[in-house]
């Protein structure tokens, strides 16, 4: 199956917690059709000391989140579900449905 979303795209949250934020992918996690996205779904994580934290302690990052309850928001500020498209040169990209822009 593939994934309609990519890293660094900005994404509106449909489902869970996080419903109706949005935020900037950080990372696609494709087998497990999973991706983090900027400021939603905060978990809290324990770090041992290291080298780069000597004191450890609790660091607050992004979870995950299914990508099925994300959509893309294209430049307009809308989120809109994609399609695919063919260019002038004949390459493959992808479009906004509701807007007819291409997503970059």
């Amino acid at each position: 199956m593939k994934i309609h979303i990519k890293k660094d795209d900005t994404v509106k949250v449909l489902a869970g917690n996080g419903k109706g934020e949005t935020g900037r992918v950080l990372s696609v996690d494709a087998v497990k059709y999973r991706a983090r996205v900027e400021g939603v779904k905060m978990v809290k994580k324990h770090d041992k000391p290291s080298a780069e934290n000597p004191d450890g302690g609790i660091v607050e990052m992004e979870g995950s989140v299914h990508v099925s309850n994300l959509m893309i928001v294209d430049a307009a500020g809308t989120a809109s579900r994609i399609k695919r498209g063919k260019n002038d040169k004949g390459n493959s990209i992808r479009v906004s449905v509701k807007t007819g822009e291409e997503i970059k």
